[in-house]
C-alpha cells in the first residue's frame, strides 16, 4: 500500500524560504562586537550599529537568494527543495533580480558605515561577498566540492568580526590603518564555528539529492552517521575556543553565560544520533543549530558586556 502524500501549505514553504531565523548568523559579528566594548567601557557607535545590522542582513539575504538561483541552475534544488524561492515563484529571472538588490543595498550602507568609520571595513566586507561567491556561485562552486563549512568560519569569524570592531568601536580606538586581527578571531572564532555547524547541518536531509546533482557535501562525502559524529566536536570547538580567554584571563567569568546554548546543542546530537539517516525525522536539524548558535552568541556577547574592566 501506497504511503500517503504529505501535503505542504504553500504558507508553511514560503516561510520555510523566507529562513528568517537565519539571520541570527549575520547580526551576530556586530552583536558580540558591541559586547567586547561595552565590557570594556566603550561606548560602541550606536547610529553605526543600525546600519551595519541593516547591511548584514541584507547581505545574507543577496547570499541566500543567490543561492537558490545558483542551486536551480545545478538542479539540485528541483525536487528536494519545494521552499526554493525559484522553485515557489517560477521566477528566476525575478530573484536574480532581488538577490543583486540586496547586495547593492547592502554594500552601499557598508560604504556609508565605513565613510563614518574606518575604511578597511568596505574591504573586509568585499572580502566576505568574495568567500560567499567563491561557496555557490559560477564557476567556483567551492560548496559543492565540500568546502562551504571552512569558507563560513573565515567569512562569519575573523573577518565579519573585524569589519563589526572596527565599524562600531569609538574613534581612534584602533590605530590608523590597523585591523584588530587578534581580537577579532578571538572574539569571532567560536561563535563562527557555531555559525559553520548550521550550513553542515543544513546536508543531511537532502543526502541523496545532492549526491545525484554532484553536490559533495562533506555530509555525502562521509555518509550520515560519520557527519552525525562529528557535530558533538563542532560543540566542543566552539565552546573551547570561547573558554580559552577565560581560563588564560583575558575575558571575565562571565563570558561562560555562552553555555545558554548547550541544550541546544545537546538535542541536536541526540537527534542526529538516533535520525541521522531518516530525513523526514531530520529536516529541523538545521533549526536546532541556529538555536544553538543564536543562544550560544547572545550569551556571549551579554556575558562580555557584563564584564568590569580589569
Amino acid at each position: 500500500m501506497a504511503e500517503p502524500k504529505v501535503v505542504v501549505s504553500r504558507y508553511a514553504l514560503w516561510k520555510a524560504a523566507i529562513k528568517w531565523p537565519m539571520y541570527s548568523v549575520a547580526v551576530m559579528p556586530a552583536l558580540l562586537a558591541v559586547g567586547a566594548l561595552l565590557g570594556q567601557e566603550l561606548q560602541p557607535r550606536w547610529g553605526q550599529l543600525g546600519f551595519f545590522l541593516l547591511a548584514a542582513v541584507l547581505l545574507l539575504g543577496w547570499e541566500n537568494l543567490s543561492n537558490d538561483v545558483f542551486d536551480a541552475d545545478t538542479g539540485v534544488d528541483s525536487k528536494g527543495k519545494p521552499h526554493s524561492l525559484v522553485n515557489l515563484t517560477g521566477r528566476r529571472d525575478r530573484i536574480a533580480t532581488a538577490a543583486n538588490g540586496c547586495l547593492l543595498l547592502g554594500l552601499g550602507l557598508m560604504a556609508l558605515v565605513a565613510s563614518c568609520s574606518a575604511g578597511a571595513v568596505l574591504p573586509l566586507v568585499f572580502a566576505c561577498c568574495g568567500i560567499g561567491y567563491l561557496y555557490q556561485g559560477p564557476p567556483f562552486r567551492l560548496g559543492y566540492r565540500g568546502l562551504g563549512e571552512p569558507l563560513c568560519w573565515v567569512a562569519f569569524g575573523p573577518l565579519a568580526s573585524a569589519a563589526a570592531l572596527l565599524a562600531l568601536a569609538p574613534t581612534n580606538f584602533f590605530a590608523a590603518n590597523t585591523i584588530p586581527w587578534g581580537m577579532a578571531l578571538q572574539l569571532g572564532a567560536g561563535s563562527a564555528v557555531a555559525t559553520s555547524l548550521v550550513l553542515f547541518c543544513s546536508h543531511f536531509h537532502q543526502v541523496e539529492e545532492d549526491a545525484k546533482n554532484g553536490k559533495y557535501s562533506p555530509v555525502v562525502r562521509l555518509g550520515s552517521a560519520k557527519a552525525a559524529a562529528l557535530v558533538p566536536w563542532f560543540v566542543a570547538a566552539c565552546f573551547g575556543l570561547q573558554w580559552l580567554p577565560v581560563f588564560t584571563g583575558s575575558w571575565p567569568p562571565s563570558a561562560l553565560l555562552g553555555v545558554i546554548g548547550l541544550p541546544a546543542a545537546l538535542q541536536l546530537i541526540r537527534l542526529l544520533k538516533r535520525n541521522h539517516g531518516d530525513p523526514s525525522k531530520i529536516m529541523g536539524s538545521k533549526f536546532l543549530a541556529l538555536r544553538f548558535q543564536a543562544l550560544n552568541g547572545l550569551g556571549l556577547a551579554i556575558g562580555l558586556a557584563l564584564s568590569m574592566p580589569r
